[in-house]
C-alpha cells in the first residue's frame, strides 16, 4: 500500500473516529446530542460520503494534491478548530446575527473552502467534516453526521482545483456545472413555491421566501463578478469557483440524504433544505474566500514561502 493511499485512509478513519467520539461524549454531557432511531442510517450516509472521497482519490491518485504529511495534519487540526469555533459563534445564540428572509447566515463556511483550496482536498474534507460536527456539539442543538460529511465534501471539492494544470479551463468547466445546478434547483422552487424552509428555526417552519429561493442564483452572480473582476488573479478566481462547486455538491449530498433519513420528498429536500443552505453559503464564499486567499498570498510573500 503506497504512502498516499495509507494517509488518505487514515484521514478518513480519523474523521469517523472523531464523529463517534463527539457523538458519544457529547450525548453523555448534553441529552440533545443523542441521536434518535435514525442514528444507523445517518452513519450509513457518513460511510457513503467517506467512500465517495476514497473513490475520488483512486481516480486522481497520480496527483500530488493528496499528499498528507506533518504540515497537513497541523492544518487539519487548525482548520477544524477554527471552523468549530466560528460555527458556534455565529449560530445565532452567541453573536445574534439577524438573518435575511429566513436565510441562515453561516460565514464560517469560508473556512473549509479556503483550507481545501490552500492545503489540499484531504485537509479541506477534515476541516469541514470534523469542524462542523464539533461545532454542532458546541451549539448543543443536535448532531447531523451526514450534514457534517456534506460540509467535508465542500472543503474537499474546493481543493480539487489543483488537479487542473490549466486553471482557467478548470474554472470554465466548474462555472458551467455550478450554473446548471443553481438553475435546476431554482426551477424546482419556481414549480413548488409554497414549500416550507426546513432550515429556519425561528417561530417554526415557514414558506420559503423569494430571497431564500433565489440565493443560489444571487451567489452564482456574485461569484461570476469575482471571477471576472479578479480575472488576472487566477488563484482568487479558482478558489471562488471551486468553492462554489464544493458548496453545491456537498450541501446537495447532505440535503438528498434527508430524503431517506427524515422522509422528505425530493422537492422538500431541494427547496426546503438545499436552497436556503447552499445559497447563503455561496454568497459568503464569493465575498470571504477571496479575502482569505489574498491574505494568505500576502503572508506567503512576506515570509518568502
Amino acid at each position: 500500500m503506497d504512502r498516499k493511499l495509507t494517509s488518505t485512509i487514515l484521514s478518513l478513519v480519523a474523521v469517523l473516529v472523531f464523529f463517534l467520539a463527539i457523538w458519544q461524549i457529547g450525548a453523555a454531557i448534553n441529552p440533545n446530542l443523542q441521536l434518535d432511531q435514525t442514528a444507523l442510517l445517518r452513519f450509513v450516509f457518513v460511510g457513503i460520503g467517506l467512500l465517495i472521497v476514497l473513490v475520488i482519490y483512486i481516480l486522481t491518485k497520480k496527483s500530488q494534491i493528496w499528499e498528507v504529511g506533518t504540515r497537513q495534519v497541523v492544518y487539519m487540526a487548525i482548520g477544524a478548530a477554527l471552523y468549530a469555533i466560528f460555527s458556534y459563534l455565529f449560530n445565532g445564540t452567541v453573536f445574534v446575527v439577524p438573518s435575511v428572509s429566513q436565510v441562515a447566515l453561516r460565514p464560517a463556511i469560508a473556512i473549509p473552502m479556503f483550507f481545501g483550496f490552500a492545503f489540499g482536498p484531504t485537509v479541506g474534507f477534515f476541516t469541514g467534516a470534523v469542524g462542523n460536527m464539533f461545532g454542532d456539539a458546541l451549539t448543543g442543538f443536535g448532531l447531523s453526521p451526514q450534514w457534517s460529511v456534506g460540509n467535508g465534501l465542500v472543503g474537499m471539492i474546493a481543493g480539487m482545483s489543483m488537479l487542473f494544470s490549466d486553471k482557467k479551463k478548470g474554472i470554465d468547466v466548474v462555472l458551467i456545472i455550478s450554473a446548471v445546478v443553481a438553475a435546476l434547483a431554482t426551477l424546482v422552487w419556481v414549480l413548488n413555491p409554497t414549500v416550507e424552509n426546513q432550515m429556519y428555526f425561528g417561530d417554526g417552519a415557514k414558506q420559503i421566501t423569494t430571497f431564500a429561493a433565489l440565493s443560489g442564483l444571487i451567489g452564482l452572480a456574485i461569484a461570476l463578478v469575482v471571477r471576472f473582476v479578479f480575472g488576472k488573479n487566477i488563484d482568487i478566481a479558482a478558489a471562488v469557483t471551486w468553492a462554489m462547486l464544493g458548496n453545491f455538491l456537498g450541501i446537495g449530498f447532505a440535503a438528498i440524504s434527508d430524503i431517506w433519513i427524515n422522509g422528505y420528498n425530493p422537492t422538500v429536500a431541494i427547496v426546503g433544505e438545499f436552497l436556503p443552505s447552499a445559497g447563503p453559503n455561496l454568497i459568503f464564499a464569493a465575498i470571504l474566500v477571496p479575502i482569505l486567499v489574498a491574505a494568505y498570498a500576502a503572508l506567503q510573500k512576506q515570509t518568502g514561502r
